[in-house]
C-alpha cells in the first residue's frame, strides 16, 4: 500500500506546476467556447430556428477552425523544445516563419468556407435553418483569418510557458463580445436588430480584438519582446518551414478528424429535425466548454513533453506526462457526475420553457437535450484521456501514427455506429451520440498504448 501512494505521490506533486500552466490555457481555450455559448444563450432567446441555423453555420466554420488551429499547435513543442535547449535564435526563427505560414493559411480557409458557402442549399437541412444560417456564415468566416493568426502568437507564448498571454486577450475579446452581441443581436441604441447576423458580427469583431491585443501585449512584454523583432522572417529557411510543416500537417488532420466526426453530428441531426439539431448544438456546446479543460491540461502536457525532450530527460517526460493524465481523469470524473445529476436543468441555460410562443418545439428540445447529456456526461472521461495524451505525443513530435488512430477511430469505427444507430435504430440522436462515445473511447485507448509504448522505448534507448 505505501509503494502504491509513494509512486502516486510521484505523480501528484506534479500537480500544483500543472495547474499553474494550465488554467490560463484553459480560460483562453475556454473563451474560444464561451463566444460560441454567448451566442448560442442570446440567440435562443429568439428561438429554435435561430439555434439550429447557429450550429448549422459554425458546423462549416468550426471544420476550418479546427484546420488552423490544430496546425497552429505544432508551434508549441518546437518553441517549448528551443526553450529547454536553450536556443533563442531558434524561438524567434520559429515565430517568424509560423506567422507567416498560420497567416497564409487563414485567408485559405476563409476563401474555403466564403466561396462554399451556399453549399448549405444542397445539404437536405430544413430551409427556414438555412436562410438563417447563410448570412451568419458570411461573417464568421471573415474572423477565421484573424483567429488562426491569432493562434501563431497564441502557440509561440504558449511554448515558453508564458499562457497568459492568450487569457487575457480571451477575456478582452469576450467581454467585446457579450455587449456587441446584446446590441446588435435585439437592438439598442442606435444599433440595429440583426437577429442572427448580429450575433456573427460581434464574434468577427471581437476575434479582431483578440488579434490586436495579443501582439500589443506580446510587445510590450520584457521577455517576450525580444523574441518578437519582426512577423516576417527576412529570408524564408525552407528547412525550418518544412519542419513546421511536417509536424503542423499531421497535427491539422488530428484536428479535422475529430472536429468532423462530432460536426457529422450536426448534420445527422438536421436530417432528423430542426429540434434534434439544435438539441445536439446544446449538449455539442455544454460539452464543449468541459473539453477546453482537458485541452488546458493537454498543452500543459505538450509544453512540459516538450521541454524535457530537449533536456533528453525521457524519465521525467514520462513522468510529466503521466501527472497530467491523472489530473485531467481527476478533473473529469467531477464534470461527469455533474452531467449526470444535472442534465435536465442545464438546458434550461439556452432555451425558456414558458414561452408560450413556440411551447411545444421547446419542450421537445430540452427533452432530447437531457438525455443526450447522460452520454456526454460519460464520455467526459475519454475525451479529457485523449486530449491529454496527444498533447503528451506532439510534445514528444509524435504526429504521424496518431493521426491515423484518430481516423480509424472516429471514421471506421465511430461514424458507422452513429449512422445506424441514428438512422436504423429506435435511438435516433442518442444512437448518434453513442457512436461519438465509441469513436472517443477507441481513440483515446488507442493514443495511450502509442505514447505507453513510445515513452517507455525512449526511456530504454536513452538509459
Amino acid at each position: 500500500m505505501n509503494y502504491i501512494l509513494n509512486k502516486f505521490s510521484i505523480y501528484t506533486r506534479e500537480f500544483k506546476y500543472n495547474l499553474k500552466l494550465a488554467f490560463p490555457v484553459m480560460i483562453g481555450m475556454l473563451g474560444h467556447t464561451f463566444v460560441q455559448f454567448i451566442d448560442n444563450v442570446m440567440v435562443g432567446q429568439l428561438g429554435t430556428a435561430e439555434l439550429a441555423a447557429i450550429s448549422l453555420g459554425n458546423s462549416f466554420v468550426f471544420i476550418a477552425m479546427s484546420i488552423g488551429i490544430g496546425f497552429s499547435q505544432a508551434i508549441t513543442p518546437l518553441i517549448a523544445e528551443a526553450d529547454g535547449a536553450k536556443k533563442d535564435i531558434d524561438i524567434s526563427r520559429i515565430f517568424e516563419h509560423s506567422f507567416m505560414i498560420c497567416l497564409t493559411l487563414g485567408v485559405i480557409l476563409f476563401l474555403s468556407v466564403f466561396l462554399n458557402r451556399n453549399l448549405l442549399y444542397s445539404m437536405n437541412q430544413p430551409i427556414e435553418v438555412v436562410r438563417l444560417a447563410s448570412p451568419y456564415l458570411f461573417w464568421v468566416s471573415i474572423s477565421l483569418i484573424t483567429i488562426v493568426t491569432f493562434q501563431s502568437f497564441r502557440q509561440f507564448a504558449d511554448g515558453l510557458s508564458f499562457t497568459r498571454a492568450a487569457m487575457y486577450s480571451t477575456l478582452v475579446g469576450n467581454a467585446i463580445n457579450i455587449i456587441l452581441n446584446y446590441y446588435l443581436i435585439f437592438g439598442f441604441w442606435i444599433f440595429p436588430e440583426l437577429g442572427v447576423e448580429g450575433a456573427a458580427i460581434g464574434t468577427l469583431i471581437s476575434r479582431i480584438c483578440m488579434l490586436i491585443f495579443i501582439i500589443f501585449y506580446l510587445k510590450i512584454h520584457k521577455k517576450l519582446k525580444n523574441y518578437i523583432k519582426r512577423f516576417l522572417p527576412s529570408k524564408i529557411e525552407i528547412k525550418r518551414v518544412k519542419k513546421i510543416l511536417y509536424l503542423g500537417l499531421p497535427s491539422a488532420l488530428h484536428s479535422f478528424f475529430e472536429v468532423a466526426f462530432f460536426i457529422s453530428a450536426v448534420w445527422m441531426s438536421g436530417f432528423i429535425g430542426k429540434n434534434s439539431q439544435a438539441a445536439n448544438q446544446i449538449a455539442l456546446n455544454l460539452s464543449s466548454m468541459t473539453y477546453m479543460i482537458a485541452l488546458g491540461v493537454g498543452v500543459a502536457a505538450m509544453i512540459r513533453v516538450g521541454n524535457q525532450r530537449g533536456l533528453m530527460n525521457y524519465k521525467k517526460l514520462r513522468e510529466v506526462a503521466l501527472s497530467t493524465l491523472i489530473l485531467i481523469i481527476i478533473i473529469d470524473l467531477f464534470f461527469c457526475v455533474v452531467f449526470l445529476l444535472f442534465n435536465n436543468y442545464l438546458p434550461l441555460l439556452y432555451l425558456d420553457p414558458s414561452d408560450p410562443s413556440n411551447l411545444n418545439d421547446v419542450n421537445e428540445v430540452l427533452g432530447i437535450a437531457s438525455k443526450l447529456l447522460i452520454v456526454a456526461g460519460v464520455f467526459q472521461i475519454f475525451d479529457g484521456i485523449q486530449a491529454v495524451v496527444l498533447g503528451s505525443l506532439r510534445g514528444m513530435q509524435d504526429v504521424y501514427k496518431p493521426a491515423i488512430i484518430i481516423f480509424c477511430s472516429y471514421g471506421l469505427l465511430g461514424f458507422p455506429t452513429s449512422y445506424y444507430l441514428g438512422f436504423y435504430t429506435h435511438l435516433s440522436m442518442i444512437g448518434i451520440w453513442i457512436g461519438l462515445l465509441v469513436g472517443l473511447i477507441s481513440s483515446s485507448l488507442f493514443l495511450f498504448i502509442r505514447f505507453n509504448y513510445l515513452s517507455k522505448k525512449n526511456i530504454l534507448i536513452n538509459d
